[in-house]
């Protein structure tokens, strides 16, 4: 039997705070550690069970620490913070961590391989360069609204609005020299998304996973791809705790035997259900167009009841699952049968 039967640690830049219980549930292990200790500290400790949080180099401990034979449980934040006690601090943070670690039925993050992290970091990179080039072209837009120059919506029309404003002899040089460096900045952006999509084309190409996921409507290289580096199917019982997971089902604020449904609880990863509810989006845009070949039958009586921005979620809910079946099944995509096929 070990010394212990669970070990908590609240992780940090450079002190992490241990809470130990033995196998009475008592506190008998209260320890700071600096960062350098750590693997030292574990390597002279028999298997253990361990608890971590799935923060910010939670994976990498993880590894660290079954690399080292124990047993680690990655929990979410979320999970642990009922369990804090009044007064926040890294002690109390390490016993929640515990407490929650010996729930039963508590929910754990799959750790990440060193591959994973680095497949998802290209993507990651991707978003965060793609954030930034829209905040440079909205400051744009801003600054010369200030100079009484207003441009057309969309990324495309940056270019033209800073042409019209280098040729408007009441902005002064100096207001023009910072929309050139502006310029610079966007193209700059530009040309480093351009080189990730095409890492990313190739990735999609070699991924088989992501190749099946991408016959889905609305469902592109980018999502498929983020949809089979970031989901591991088997951590999820069905295709709704997917949904779920990833924020597209309504927070549920339920008492007394009433239900009481309200938005979208936005959990999970959020660029994930982004690139979910944006593809949804583009369904319904091209299935309401005349001919429009994406319109189901389950689409077209949604669409008659639901505003589009609902639909929009109700679809991106439904390709949540249909990715769920394909990835556990390793079945491609069928599209749905019209109620005429049907009947004949």
């Amino acid at each position: 039997m070990t010394q212990y039967k669970r070990i908590a640690i609240d992780t940090s830049k450079a002190v992490f705070t241990l809470h130990g219980i033995d196998h009475a549930e008592r506190p008998t292990l209260r320890l700071n550690l600096r960062r350098g200790q750590m693997i030292d500290f574990f390597t002279r400790l028999p298997p253990t069970e361990i608890a971590l949080e799935a923060c910010g180099g939670g994976h990498h401990w993880a590894r660290e620490l079954t690399a080292l034979g124990h047993e680690v449980h990655l929990i979410p934040p979320q999970y642990v913070t009922p369990y804090v006690k009044r007064g926040k601090n890294d002690r109390n943070d390490a016993a929640a961590i515990c407490e929650a670690g010996g729930r039963p039925g508590m929910h754990v993050v799959p750790v990440k391989s060193i591959d994973q992290q680095a497949q998802g970091m290209v993507l990651k990179v991707r978003g965060t360069l793609v954030d930034q080039r829209t905040q440079l072209c909205n400051t744009v837009r801003g600054h010369a609204a200030e100079f009484g120059v207003v441009g057309g919506k969309g990324r495309g029309q940056v270019a033209v609005l800073l042409s019209v404003v280098e040729q408007q002899p009441a902005i002064p040089p100096e207001a023009k020299a910072m929309f050139v460096v502006l310029g610079q900045q966007i193209d700059a952006l530009d040309a480093r998304i351009q080189h990730i999509d095409g890492r990313l084309a190739a990735a999609h190409k070699s991924n088989p996973v992501s190749q099946r996921l991408a016959t889905i409507p609305g469902v592109g290289p980018i999502t498929a791809l983020t949809l089979a580096i970031e989901i591991d199917p088997g951590a999820f019982e069905s295709g709704r705790h997917l949904a779920a997971w990833a924020g597209l089902t309504p927070k549920e604020h339920s008492t007394g035997g009433k239900p009481r449904m309200g938005g979208i609880s936005r959990a999970g990863n959020e660029r994930l259900r982004g690139l979910l509810v944006s593809g949804a989006t583009s369904v319904i845009q091209a299935a309401v167009r005349p001919g429009g070949r994406q319109m189901t039958e389950w689409l077209r009586a949604l669409l008659l009841r639901k505003p589009r921005k609902l639909a929009a979620v109700a679809l991106a809910n439904k390709m949540a699952r249909i990715a769920w079946a394909m990835m556990t099944t390793g079945e491609t995509y069928r599209r749905p049968l019209s109620a005429a096929a049907v009947a004949a």
